[in-house]
């Protein structure tokens, strides 16, 4: 430990020894009967706490704490966070110094007493004029495995992951949209662990690492958000995936409907998958059931139910640089899994163009040609698994929003009028299908351009800003390099 912290406690400023700061702690271990341990950069306290019977607590029940005053530490933190329940474990990350590096993570022993310590203890003022942001931890236990030979099953992927790899559970698989006897080149490995995964990542990640012959890409899987089992209560949506991309909206209406005929609102498909709306919930669960599994036009179906878009704080942001969730984020859906984990990247020119000024913001990526020699080895990936950088349209970055969140495409709607001097000028309207019941129907820039795409792109630029504003910070790093006025 540190020779000298200052104590903070009730805003004093006198400074804490070191002898100061191990008998403050010792009483807490003594008073609470928890076991201390630092290791690999972090100091456990409990883990479990005295009396534990049984496996650790599940998933969700652990909380990520940001801000917190470098000098602080368990004999002031720990009284705090006990007030929403019982600790499990509390980890301080640790620096070498003998300071903490401002965050920690909290595992309560239900799911309960997390989500209290989120309403309570988010903003709280531990020190006058210092606040701690309390969130979910997301406790990620996939990996996203890329450039995978597409005739492989998804029982040689799993077989081949087990023996390169420990800790697996299960493997995730999606045929291909054209060729159902295919994957899609891809593939989600569930472990046991985020510690498991975590490993595995640290094996695979150099990038030289092959399968069957073939470079494999590694990062982490998009973590599934979980929705409340009250919001989920009330979806009447379900998502139908694994269609054949050439299956009509009209069949697979009629298909839902056979069991009740008029049960079903709408349907909205998208390549090879589907959303189907019900007029009821107990309509839309009673198709479920009988749906699931059964073949249409000769593809096997998966039907859940999707998982609508609230607020919760499972967003995303800096918390003393620790990315982490937010309160103000759009629960992303997870039915889709073809979603991969990254952030919105670099923005587009349009706004400059438009305005004559530039946004603030990092670099624009390095737009030129190379020249492909005779002989260059090319691999198959998807769209999701390029690194931010690569997207440099606000067009495209609202497809890969609505993409995500397993909503339906963006609709646009063009529009024209005519100048004083007789120019054509157009503006396009956009329709959100998923939210368009909502307070917002539709997007609407206040200018009007002569080209058509930059009267696209403006149109998506607003969008953003606007989805961004009213609904969360997933596109908060894009939105803001595009902002305009």
């Amino acid at each position: 430990m540190n020779e000298e912290n200052t104590d903070g406690t009730n805003g004093c400023s006198k400074v804490r020894t070191g002898t100061q700061n191990e008998a403050a702690l010792l009483a807490l271990m003594e008073k609470t009967g928890y076991n201390m341990v630092q290791e690999n950069g972090q100091r456990k306290f409990g883990g479990p706490p005295p009396g534990w019977e049984g496996p650790p607590p599940p998933r969700g029940c652990e909380v990520f704490v940001g801000k917190i005053p470098r000098d602080m530490y368990e004999d002031e933190l720990v009284p705090v966070f006990e007030r929403a329940g019982k600790i499990y474990e509390f980890r301080l990350m640790m620096e070498f110094s003998g300071e903490n590096r401002g965050y920690a993570f909290v595992m309560y022993t239900t799911k309960e007493e997390a989500q209290l310590a989120i309403r309570i203890l988010n903003n709280y003022e531990i020190r006058p004029g210092k606040f701690i942001g309390v969130c979910v931890s997301l406790d990620n236990c996939r990996l996203f495995i890329g450039a995978i030979p597409k005739e492989k099953k998804k029982e040689e992927i799993l077989d081949e992951m087990k023996k390169v790899t420990e800790g697996v559970v299960d493997v995730i698989v999606y045929p291909s949209a054209t060729d159902k006897t295919k994957n899609r080149g891809f593939a989600f490995v569930e472990y046991e662990s985020h510690r498991a995964a975590a490993m595995a990542r640290r094996k695979l990640i150099p990038g030289t690492f092959q399968l069957w012959g073939h470079t494999i890409q590694v990062d982490w899987a998009d973590p599934e958000k979980e929705v409340d089992e009250e919001t989920m209560q009330r979806v009447k949506v379900l998502y139908v995936r694994n269609l054949m991309i050439s299956t009509a909206e009209e069949t697979i209406k009629v298909e839902f409907s056979k069991f009740k005929p008029g049960a079903v609102e709408r349907v909205k498909k998208l390549r090879d998958y589907a959303f189907v709306h019900f007029f009821n919930r107990e309509d839309a669960v009673a198709a479920m059931s009988v749906m699931n599994g059964k073949c249409i036009d000769g593809a096997r179906i998966e039907v859940t139910l999707a998982k609508p878009v609230i607020k919760e704080n499972t967003g995303r942001q800096h918390l003393n640089g620790q990315i982490s969730p937010n309160s103000e984020n759009l629960i992303v859906f997870a039915n889709k899994e073809e979603s991969y984990p990254k952030t919105l990247g670099k923005p587009p020119t349009l706004a400059a163009r438009l305005n004559g000024q530039h946004s603030p913001g990092p670099p624009e990526i390095e737009r030129c040609s190379y020249p492909l020699f005779p002989g260059t080895k090319l691999t198959p990936i998807s769209m999701y698994s390029l690194k931010s950088s690569h997207f440099n349209s606000a067009v495209m970055h609202l497809d890969y929003y609505c993409n995500k969140n397993n909503w339906a495409p963006p609709e646009y709607y063009l529009y024209s009028t005519t100048s004083q001097d007789g120019k054509v000028l157009l503006i396009y309207k956009i329709v959100i299908p998923a939210i368009a019941n909502g307070s917002q129907s539709y997007f609407m820039p206040d200018k009007l351009c002569t080209t058509l795409e930059d009267a696209k792109e403006l149109a998506a630029q607003f969008t953003l800003l606007h989805l961004d504003r009213e609904h969360s910070l997933f596109s908060l790093d894009l939105c803001r390099r595009i902002r305009r006025k």
